[in-house]
């Protein structure tokens, strides 16, 4: 009897330690785009699992977005460097003067590699940039975001821009590194994403199968939170769904009450960009 004990007291043990290795970083990105995605981020994180959020310097909500965080100072920030203005009818342009990097209206192009499914011309892929201009544009954001937010603690780039050319991911790099913005995640596995094209009630059961099978490690969940409110009706562009929808159905799984008890039960460690940086430290 007195071994029984002892080994269900070990097993116990390893199984609380086993939980206690379990990390997940949930990052919200978009912040600054439209009212409805600085709403939903917010909530994502007041009410919700959300961590970390991404803020985009060249959007129109910038400033909106500014304020909510300032009002939420233990909200972890990444700065959203962005090269690219996605949506056909909502477009936002560069902070500085970069011809090579916008189209003939003189906004960021849609997207960063040749589509087929638009003209010719929309992408950064076809326009002649120059690393120059890159830097420039680049650092500009970075610059203004610092100066109006303290609690940023990493960079991130815009639909992955970064993959375009191995001088452009070199540059980010070394940008990240010059204004302590840098966090290695190399050694940060993906959490797996729910299946597209199912009701809110569907995702929420699929990401807490998600969370139940975790092993020990640090994971990463990237979404899009927003609210279902009328200005997302301009947002989207070709093969892109119901961006409204979609993205009001991330907040809903990230404030979900059943999702955040799964994280209590398992004893799931919700973590920010800012406290993996503290852990490579």
């Amino acid at each position: 009897m007195k071994h029984l004990k002892i080994i269900l007291i070990l097993f116990l043990t390893v199984n609380m330690l086993q939980a206690q290795d379990i990390k997940l970083i949930i990052r919200g990105d978009d912040i600054g785009s439209s009212h409805a995605a600085n709403i939903g981020c917010i909530e994502s994180y007041t009410d919700g699992i959300m961590t970390s959020v991404e803020i985009m310097p060249p959007c129109p909500l910038f400033l909106e977005a500014v304020k909510m965080l300032n009002e939420n100072p233990k909200l972890d920030v990444g700065i959203h460097l962005t090269l690219t203005a996605e949506w056909d009818y909502v477009k936002w342009r560069p902070l500085t003067h970069v011809p090579n990097l916008v189209d003939d209206a003189g906004n960021f192009f849609s997207m960063v590699w040749k589509n087929e499914k638009y003209p010719p011309g929309y992408s950064i892929a076809e326009a002649d940039w120059t690393i120059e201009e890159i830097e420039q544009e680049l650092r500009a954001q970075i610059e203004m975001s610092l100066k109006h937010l303290p609690q940023i603690s990493h960079i991130s780039s815009h639909m992955g821009f970064t993959g375009l050319d191995p001088k452009i991911g070199k540059l980010v790099d070394r940008l990240a590194k010059e204004y302590d913005l840098y966090v290695d995640m190399t050694k940060v596995k993906r959490f797996p994403y729910w299946k597209q094209n199912q009701p809110v009630e569907t995702r929420i059961d699929q990401f807490c199968e998600n969370l139940k099978s975790l092993e020990p490690g640090t994971y990463l969940f990237v979404e899009h939170p927003a609210k279902d409110f009328p200005e997302m009706e301009w947002v989207g562009h070709i093969g892109s769904g119901d961006i409204a929808k979609e993205r009001d159905m991330v907040t809903q799984v990230f404030t979900s009450e059943k999702v955040k008890q799964i994280i209590k039960d398992k004893g799931i460690q919700l973590i920010s960009y800012a406290d993996y940086k503290k852990m490579q430290n």
